[in-house]
């Protein structure tokens, strides 16, 4: 018996398609698509917007610079013809702007200690700890948030007299922070609702006291919103107004805004005072969100992603 094999023919390799290069994008976007009429309009509404958020800053920079004959003769938005160093350092002596820039840091970060303190204590309590009225808290707490300052400055006035704490730092600081611990508890009572319980339970399983879930677990998980907090309590703190207004009378005592506001009276008649006066009370405020807007970015997103 005779077996006949057939011919087979060699099996052809396959080679793989090269990968892409690390850092190649396709044109026309990430995604590989031609962006549309509707995304450049986007973008420029986009650019729109940054230009008319910007202009204004501009305009007080030029005009921080000028000299009074320079903004009487060109207006306000020409270019300085000679640059005037020295008005910046004749309304930072004027102000006192070193002693304001002094009290205004101290009070801000004294009030975020106190607020980001108080906030965590009663949202843990709230939060996780459910303990008995939780709803009826919340609502007091969210009472406060939307009271008036208008409608507190006059109590507040006569308690301040009362206590010995008027036209005082320590004073006004305890009241910011209170303050905003109330709006502080509100947002964390939100975030710690949704905390994992097994988490908690299993730290209690192995030993682990309250105080040690707080700062061994709770604290860590937390850090994205309080870093967002602290951010905002200081911006909110060095933005106050009103209440220092009417505690702070002591030029020894009173903040930023406080000092900005007095060249109102002084220099009325004197625009590139009043610029250069805007551009220092601004320039703290931008290296503040230079040095933390990382963290205020991570804790905006991390509620996103999960």
């Amino acid at each position: 018996m005779t077996l006949t094999t057939e011919p087979t023919t060699p099996s052809r390799e396959v080679t793989p398609a090269p990968p892409p290069r690390a850092g190649r994008r396709p044109r026309g976007g990430t995604d590989g698509k031609r962006r549309t009429a509707g995304s450049y309009a986007v973008l420029a509404a986009v650019a729109l917007f940054v230009l008319a958020f910007l202009a204004p800053f501009a305009v007080i920079l030029l005009n921080s610079f000028k000299t009074s004959a320079d903004y009487r003769g060109n207006g306000p938005l020409s270019w300085p013809e000679e640059w005037n160093w020295e008005i910046i350092g004749d309304v930072w002596e004027r102000v006192d702007f070193t002693q304001k820039l002094l009290n205004s840091v101290q009070i801000s970060l004294g009030a975020v200690l106190i607020a980001v303190v108080l906030a965590l204590f009663n949202a843990y309590a709230l939060g996780i700890g459910r303990v008995r009225w939780r709803t009826a808290f919340l609502v007091f707490f969210l009472g406060v948030n939307v009271l008036p300052q208008e409608g507190l400055v006059y109590p507040i006035y006569y308690l301040f007299k009362e206590t010995g704490l008027y036209d005082g730092k320590l004073g006004y600081t305890l009241l910011v922070g209170i303050t905003y611990s109330a709006f502080g508890t509100y947002l964390l009572s939100s975030v710690f609702a949704g905390f994992p319980r097994e988490l908690v339970e299993a730290a209690a399983m192995d030993g682990a006291g309250r105080w040690t879930i707080l700062w061994r677990i709770v604290l860590p998980m937390s850090w994205p919103t309080l870093s967002v907090l602290c951010v905002f309590f200081f911006v909110w703190s060095w933005n106050e107004f009103l209440y220092p207004l009417v505690l702070l009378i002591s030029n020894d005592q009173q903040t930023v805004p406080l000092g900005l506001s007095v060249m109102q009276g002084q220099y009325a008649t004197d625009p590139t005072a009043m610029s250069a006066a805007a551009l220092l009370g601004v320039i703290p405020m931008i290296v503040f969100f230079l040095l933390f807007q990382r963290s205020l970015t991570r804790g905006l997103t991390a509620g996103a992603v999960k």
